[in-house]
């Protein structure tokens, strides 16, 4: 008597389209650091042009 269980299919592969959250956030921590590092290095050039 033959075994009635159906056919398995093969496994996806998991394929990932989304990226972690912690990404975004280290990414825009990243880009708000930047912005204030270059607004503080232009104050400095403002102040050392008006000494």
């Amino acid at each position: 008597m033959p075994d009635q269980t159906p056919q398995e299919r093969p496994a996806r592969a998991y394929v990932e389209t989304k990226a972690p959250r912690g990404v975004y956030v280290r990414v825009f921590i990243y880009v708000v650091a930047t912005h204030v590092l270059l607004a503080f290095l232009s104050l400095l050039v403002y102040a050392a042009k008006t000494r």
